[in-house]
C-alpha cells in the first residue's frame, strides 16, 4: 500500500520538478545549444508525456489510504469549478499568447496584441484551468492518492506562471513590459484593475460554445472513464 504511494510520489515529482528543471535557464540553454531548439522541444515533450503517463499509471495503482474525510456537499466543487476550467483551457489552448511554448514569436511583428481575445482574461488560462482542476479535486477527495496527485499539479500550475513569466521577462526585455501591464496571472485581476478591457471580439463565439461542450463531455465520459458519476446520487422519498 505504502509502496505504491510511494511510486505515486515518485512519478508526480518527476512531472512537476522535471517541467522547472528542463525549463530552468542554464539547463534549458546548454541543452538547446546541443541538440537545437526543434530537438530539446520534443525531449522536453517526451519527457512530460513519460512522466505524466508514469503519474497516471502510479495513481490507478495506488490503494485508497483516507487521510480526511468530506462532506458530501464538497462533491459539487468541482462540478462548479470544472465550467470556468473547461472555458479557460479552451481559450488557453486555442489563442495565441506569448506565455505559450515558443510563445516568444507570438509578439514578434505585433502578430499579437498583449491584451487580445482571451489574453484579456489571463495571460494564463491553461495553467489556471489545471490549477481550478486540482482545487476542485483536493476539495472533493481526501485520499493520499488524490492529494498527491492534484497538489503536484496545482503547484505546478501556480508555481508555472511565475517561472514563465520570470522566463518570458528575461528573453523578452521590453517586449514584455506591455504583456505585464494589461494582463494578469489571476483571472480579470487586469480587468478589475482597469489595465485592459474584455476583448469579446477576440474571444469570439466559437471557443465560449467548445468549453460548454468540453464540459458537458467531461461529465458524460466520468463516469465510464474515472468510474465515479459526476452528478451526486439524490435519493427520492
Amino acid at each position: 500500500m505504502w509502496s505504491e504511494l510511494t511510486d505515486l510520489m515518485a512519478a508526480t515529482a518527476a512531472f512537476v520538478i522535471g517541467h522547472f528543471v528542463l525549463s530552468a535557464r542554464p539547463i534549458r540553454d546548454s541543452l538547446v545549444q546541443q541538440l537545437g531548439e526543434g530537438r530539446f522541444r520534443g525531449l522536453y515533450s517526451l519527457f512530460a508525456l513519460a512522466a505524466f503517463t508514469w503519474m497516471i499509471l502510479a495513481y490507478r495503482r495506488a490503494a485508497y489510504v483516507e487521510v480526511w474525510l468530506p462532506p458530501d456537499w464538497t462533491r459539487w466543487i468541482p462540478i462548479a469549478l470544472m465550467l470556468p476550467a473547461c472555458l479557460l483551457a479552451v481559450g488557453g489552448l486555442t489563442q495565441r499568447s506569448p506565455t505559450l511554448v515558443g510563445g516568444e514569436a507570438a509578439l514578434a511583428g505585433s502578430v499579437v496584441r498583449p491584451a487580445a481575445g482571451f489574453l484579456s482574461i489571463s495571460r494564463h488560462c491553461f495553467l489556471n484551468a489545471t490549477a481550478l482542476w486540482a482545487l476542485g479535486h483536493l476539495a472533493a477527495n481526501g485520499d493520499g492518492a488524490s492529494i498527491i496527485l492534484m497538489g503536484g499539479v496545482l503547484l505546478l500550475s501556480i508555481g508555472g506562471m511565475a517561472h514563465i513569466d520570470a522566463r518570458r521577462a528575461r528573453s523578452l526585455g521590453a517586449a514584455w513590459g506591455p504583456v505585464q501591464l494589461t494582463t494578469s496571472r489571476l483571472p480579470f485581476l487586469a480587468l478589475a484593475q482597469g489595465r485592459c478591457t474584455l476583448d469579446w471580439r477576440g474571444i469570439g463565439w466559437w471557443r465560449p460554445l467548445a468549453g460548454l461542450a468540453l464540459y458537458a463531455l467531461l461529465i458524460g465520459a466520468h463516469p465510464h472513464v474515472i468510474g465515479v458519476p459526476v452528478l451526486p446520487q439524490v435519493s427520492l422519498p
